[in-house]
């Protein structure tokens, strides 16, 4: 009875007996096409959420013979994510693609071939050549555009095939097709392959030159960008296809892809050397609004946009010298993109507009956000030293906001402090000395401010009032503050004992240069503890005040800038990874072997011990960087020498201790994942010397070794 009530409730709630694929096979059997195809919808669907639907291979394959174009669109979906496990049963379908390569339906014959394309399996390469050759001579442009992107997927599976075959000589007929489409996928294809090779396949002449300039209005933005790609590998030869390339190019700067417009700011950067002053500057103020019309896309653009705005103010630092407003924050801005504004403002603020940024600046100051505060106070702390004209302004307005004695905003004016007066050192004394006097050091807890806030007292101890209290702060909390805060310490209250000496102060400067030297573990504190000390208990007054009260240098600006020669890569690579990451594209890309790129699936598909092997050649390559980065040794043939016996050591110990550890990862004993730990600490000691010694010292061995090194420093004197 209950079996009659379990079959009527199946039956009733449509319950399949045996699972979802066992539905599905049912389906993709039926009798009925509009069954079938809506089956093959459901078993993409599955497969789009990550269901593992493989096992109907078989009989979605049956369902490829059919004239809906919907349809065989589906099961050539189908076919191409399940290819690779299916290598065997992927053949069975090469005469349906062979006979829709040659379909009168244009759209047919593209889909077979990229269809063919995208299937990555090595015996595919037999089948796809033929149809291959007859849809790149195809009469439709559409088919043809199709099968020039497949050849650059057939050149990755058998280059070999690629080049005996003729493709590539193909591909550089198309290139003067007369669709603009076709041209695009042709150059793309080129560039493609070339790239992936380290080979020059495509070399643009006069003539291609002025085919793709005149290519260029009628792409799609893909294909536009393609072009724009090639162009910049070209030199000009005259200056008259100089003025020929930025006519062409610069309609391209109104595009409203930001992809585009960056690509077109590079092509026009790369000729300013061949134009005279007059030209470059016109050039240049091209380039303020379209730079400043990427701002109004989405956020994320906008982000990479300011990224490159900052490299191309770094070369050219007036583009953008009438475009303020453009960079102003916008309430609804993210913060990443409101802190990067402001880096945008901090470098295109001058004389004329200084004042209205400042008061801008100051709007920002007074949000919630800490981040946002921080980053405006120090905004205004660099206008303040790149434009003097203003400095006095910006004084005034990091008064105002001292006023409202927030934590944060207290701790970074303190921070901007310190750098104002190593501009200024004597303009604006009397009006910093008071928000230092106001400060208390309970309220200070960033390193940095605490250190800026140490080095105001010991260079201007005669303005600060009370200042006995607050050197027994100091020395009283000497041993909670970090390393960087107790040197600064240590130096201002030198100072103070020979700029303005009081009753207290040998008392206070005992106290701190004993808990200096006895009760601290850093070394480079203590070490500096006995210097000072040896330092004092001398007559030579002169030597005192030439080493103590040596002050630093002029601050000319705190504004990030590059390295020149980063700057010139970065600028070659606008609009790419590494103008986001200010970075070359070899310290954060891993290439393999070929010099191609690793990427995450290359990484899944690759077996364990390839990916033991990249470890083992990531670390040694570290620890070598690492040796060398300690030798500093003149003499050539004793460096020689020693990069030698680093060879042989690297070589050696070091990858044995890698097989050591990397043995060890098959067994979950605690045993022997200690072993590998000492493997690996035994590779970090070996490359670092006497340092790694001392860092894997026990305590009272760092003691005792620092304690040897200071009587040796005492010795010196």
């Amino acid at each position: 009875m209950s079996k009659r009530i379990e079959t009527k409730i199946r039956k009733f709630f449509n319950i399949p007996r045996k699972g979802e694929n066992y539905e599905f096979r049912s389906g993709l059997v039926s009798q009925y096409a509009d069954e079938r195809k809506d089956t093959i919808q459901r078993v993409i669907a599955a497969m789009t959420v990550g269901k593992d639907v493989s096992a109907l291979f078989p009989d979605v394959l049956k369902n490829i013979a059919t004239h809906d174009i919907k349809q065989k669109k589906l099961v050539y979906l189908y076919l191409m994510n399940y290819a690779k496990t299916h290598p065997e049963l992927v053949i069975l379908a090469t005469n349906t693609f062979m006979r829709d390569a040659e379909d009168p339906n244009p759209l047919i014959r593209a889909l077979a071939i990229r269809t063919m394309g995208c299937i990555r399996v090595d015996k595919m390469v037999d089948y796809i050549t033929i149809p291959l050759k007859k849809t790149l001579r195809d009469d439709n442009p559409y088919v043809r555009k199709t099968a020039v992107i497949c050849v650059a997927k057939l050149y990755e599976l058998n280059p070999q095939v690629c080049q005996q075959q003729g493709f590539l000589d193909i591909l550089l007929e198309l290139v003067d097709d007369p669709n603009q489409m076709v041209v695009a996928n042709a150059v793309a294809t080129l560039i493609e392959i070339s790239n992936s090779t380290k080979k020059k396949f495509f070399e643009i002449d006069t003539a291609i030159l002025t085919k793709l300039l005149n290519t260029l209005n009628d792409c799609s933005e893909w294909g536009r960008i393609s072009i724009l790609s090639a162009l910049l590998e070209y030199n000009a030869e005259s200056v008259a296809e100089v003025h020929q390339i930025i006519e062409k190019i610069s309609p391209q700067l109104q595009h409203e892809n930001a992809a585009v417009v960056l690509s077109s700011i590079k092509i026009l950067i790369k000729q300013l050397d061949k134009l005279t002053n007059s030209e470059v500057k016109n050039v240049l103020n091209r380039l303020s609004s379209p730079l400043c019309s990427i701002l109004t896309s989405a956020p994320e653009i906008q982000y990479v946009a300011l990224k490159n705005i900052r490299i191309l103010l770094e070369k050219y630092p007036f583009i953008l010298d009438k475009e303020l407003r453009a960079f102003f924050i916008k309430y609804n801005d993210p913060l990443y993109l409101k802190l990067e504004k402001i880096e945008i403002l901090v470098r295109i603020a001058n004389e004329s507009n200084c004042m209205l940024l400042l008061a801008e600046l100051r709007e920002y100051a007074m949000e919630v956000d800490s981040a946002l505060v921080n980053r405006a106070i120090n905004g205004i702390g660099q206008i303040a030293i790149k434009i003097e004209k203003c400095s006095k302004k910006a004084v005034e307005v990091l008064y105002e906001l001292f006023l409202d004695r927030h934590e944060y905003v207290v701790e970074e004016i303190v921070i901007v402090i310190q750098n104002i007066l190593r501009r200024y050192s004597k303009e604006y004394v009397s009006s910093v000395i008071t928000m230092i006097a106001d400060s208390k050091l309970e309220f200070l807890n960033r390193s940095e401010a605490l250190s800026s806030y140490m080095w105001v007292l010991g260079e201007y101890p005669k303005e600060i009032p009370h200042l006995e209290a607050k050197l027994d702060m100091i020395v009283e909390g000497f041993e909670d503050f970090d390393p960087i805060v107790q040197s600064a310490a240590l130096a201002s209250l030198v100072k103070i004992s020979l700029i303005k000496p009081t009753a207290n102060t040998p008392h206070l400067l005992q106290t701190i240069l004993t808990k200096a030297t006895k009760e601290l573990e850093n070394a480079e504190v203590r070490d500096k503890a006995y210097l000072y000390w040896r330092l004092l208990s001398t007559d030579d007054k002169k030597l005192q005040e030439e080493i103590i009260l040596n002050k630093l240098p002029r601050l000319e600006s705190t504004i990030e800038t590059f390295p020149p020669g980063l700057l010139e890569e970065l600028l070659d690579n606008l609009g790419k990874l590494s103008s986001v990451f200010y970075k070359p594209a070899s310290t954060f890309v891993t290439l393999n072997s070929n010099n191609k790129f690793i990427t995450s699936s290359d990484l899944q598909n690759m077996k364990f011990e390839e990916l033991q092997q990249i470890a083992k050649n990531e670390i040694v390559n570290k620890a070598v960087r690492a040796d060398n980065l300690l030798d500093f040794d003149d003499d050539q043939e004793i460096a020689d020498k020693g990069s030698q016996n680093d060879q042989d050591r690297s070589d050696g110990t070091v990858l044995d201790e890698l097989n050591d550890l990397f043995s060890g990862l098959g067994t979950s004993s605690t045993s022997a994942t200690n072993g590998n730990n000492q493997d690996l600490f035994g590779i970090l000691g070996s490359t670092t010397g006497t340092k790694s010694e001392e860092s894997s010292a026990t305590s009272s061995g760092i003691v005792n070794k620092n304690a040897t090194k200071n009587n040796d420093i005492l010795d010196l004197f």
